[in-house]
C-alpha cells in the first residue's frame, strides 16, 4: 500500500511556528494512529515551513486568511490531485480542527466523488429516523460530527470526530463504533451542528440534512442537480448552506467547548516546555 503524503503550510506568515508544527505532529498522529482503525489506508502529515514550496508527491493543506464565495475548503488543481484550504487566524483556534475535517476527509476520499449506498432517513416530528427507501450518501468523514464540541485533543490540539464505516450500517449492533469518540451512537446520526448530504434517485436530485441549531428540528432540503464542473465534495462544500452550517459548528459557546479549549491550550503550553527541557538533554 502507497504511503499518502499531506503537508501542512501557513500561506497568511501569521500563525504561529510552533503551533502549525505541533498542528502537523498531531495530525500525523490522527492520520497513521487513529484512522487506519477503521478507514484502510497509510498517510502521513507534515510541516511544510516554505508555502512556496511543496515536494513532490505531496497534497497541501493550506492555512489561508479567507476564502472566496464560490468555493469551500477542498479544492483539486489542475492534474485533479486533491488539496485543501482552511481559514487560520492568530485569535481563533478552531482552525486546527479544521485542518484534522480536510486531512481526514480528503484521505477517506481523495477526489470527492465516493458513495456509499444506504438506508433512506427522514424527519418524523422533529426527529431523525430511518425511512423505507435508500440513497446514495455523499461519503465526507466528518460532516455528520463536525461541532466543535464532538472534538478530541491530541497533545493538546483539537482535532475533528470522524465517522467509522459502520455509520452505513443497516442498523445498530452492540459494541460498534460509529464515529470515532463514540459521540455517535447508531448508523445515519446526524449530530447537532452537523449534516450530511445524498442523491435521491426517485426524484433524479441531491438533497441535504441540516442539524444546524440544536434548540432547533433538522431540515431537509433540495439542493438540485450537481455541479458538473467540480468534484461532489466541492461542490457541497461551495454551498451557501454548507458554509453556514461549518461556520456556527466552530463556535465555542459551550461549557464543553470552552473546557476543550482551556486544556488545549494548557496542554500547549506544557508540551512547549516539556519539548524545550528535552533538547537540553542532548547537549
Amino acid at each position: 500500500m502507497s504511503v499518502i503524503q499531506v503537508g501542512l503550510v501557513d500561506m497568511t506568515g501569521e500563525i504561529d511556528v510552533d503551533l502549525v508544527h505541533a498542528a502537523a505532529i498531531a495530525l500525523n498522529l490522527q492520520v497513521t494512529r487513529d484512522l487506519p482503525q477503521f478507514w484502510p489506508m497509510s498517510a502521513t502529515v507534515m510541516y511544510l515551513p516554505n508555502p512556496k514550496k511543496v515536494p513532490a508527491g505531496v497534497w497541501p493543506v493550506q492555512l489561508v486568511k479567507t476564502l472566496p464565495p464560490d468555493e469551500g475548503g477542498f479544492h483539486s488543481d489542475k492534474h485533479k490531485q486533491p488539496f485543501a484550504k482552511v481559514i487560520a487566524t492568530k485569535t481563533d483556534p478552531t482552525w486546527t480542527i479544521d485542518a484534522s475535517h480536510e486531512i481526514l476527509e480528503m484521505l477517506v476520499d481523495p477526489y470527492g466523488n465516493r458513495m456509499q449506498s444506504s438506508v433512506a432517513i427522514e424527519i418524523v416530528r422533529g426527529k431523525i429516523q430511518d425511512g423505507a427507501g435508500q440513497f446514495g450518501y455523499l461519503v465526507e468523514a466528518c460532516d455528520p460530527c463536525e461541532d466543535n464540541i464532538y472534538a478530541y485533543t491530541i497533545n493538546g490540539v483539537a482535532v475533528s470526530d470522524f465517522i467509522t464505516p459502520h455509520f452505513y450500517d443497516p442498523m445498530v449492533t452492540p459494541g460498534t463504533r460509529y464515529s470515532f469518540t463514540g459521540a455517535i451512537k447508531g448508523p445515519r446520526q446526524i449530530l447537532p451542528g452537523g449534516y450530511i448530504s445524498w442523491v435521491n434517485t426517485e426524484i433524479d436530485e441531491w438533497q441535504q440534512l441540516m442539524y444546524v441549531d440544536p434548540t432547533k428540528p433538522p431540515t431537509i432540503q433540495n439542493i438540485g442537480k450537481a455541479d458538473s464542473s467540480k468534484s461532489l465534495r466541492e461542490w457541497i462544500d461551495s454551498l451557501e448552506a454548507a458554509k453556514r452550517i461549518n461556520k456556527a459548528s466552530r463556535k465555542i459557546d459551550t461549557p464543553k467547548e470552552k473546557a476543550l479549549f482551556k486544556y488545549s491550550a494548557k496542554r500547549l503550553v506544557a508540551m512547549d516546555q516539556l519539548s524545550i527541557a528535552k533538547a537540553k538533554l542532548y547537549k
